[in-house]
């Protein structure tokens, strides 16, 4: 299994960053005993031709085979042990899965129109750069609940 998060745009050294890193550095410690892999980080940057260029990027980004999955504000609406529930059957199935999160204007109707899984993070609209950190935050919980650990206290 491998877990890909492609993203428009480069983050900068900050606190996204720092939680970014901080969340996936939990992740890789926490899934390993799990049989989760680390996460790859694809960020990639259309210095023109809008969503259209930034999706043409983004579907490069995603390997051979893995499972497409968006963050749209347009998608399911997740609870975390449901997010953790369908990470565990795509580990179990040795599935890859990409997460895909766009740029500024969203992600392209036709690369969104190819996703396996469309997920929401809400009805808000959330900055593309904090997405990031939120997504790598449920990655971690997932694989706490998976783990059994006592972070997610639902």
């Amino acid at each position: 299994m491998r877990l890909t998060i492609a993203a428009v745009g480069r983050l900068r050294p900050g606190p996204e960053a720092t939680l970014l890193a901080d969340y996936l550095d939990r992740f890789a410690r926490t899934g390993r005993a799990i049989g989760l892999p680390r996460v790859s980080l694809a960020e990639v940057e259309a210095k023109s031709g809008g969503m259209a260029a930034e999706a043409a990027l983004l579907a490069r980004a995603v390997p051979a085979g893995s499972l497409l999955v968006t963050l749209d504000e347009r998608g399911e609406t997740l609870t975390s042990p449901q997010f953790a529930g369908r990470l565990g059957g795509w580990r179990d199935a040795g599935r890859d899965a990409t997460f895909v999160i766009g740029g500024a204007d969203g992600i392209a109707p036709d690369l969104r129109a190819r996703a396996d899984l469309a997920i929401s993070l809400g009805a808000m609209v959330w900055p593309h750069m904090l997405v990031r950190v939120m997504l790598a935050e449920q990655l971690y919980r997932a694989a706490t609940i998976l783990s059994g650990g006592p972070y997610h206290r639902a």
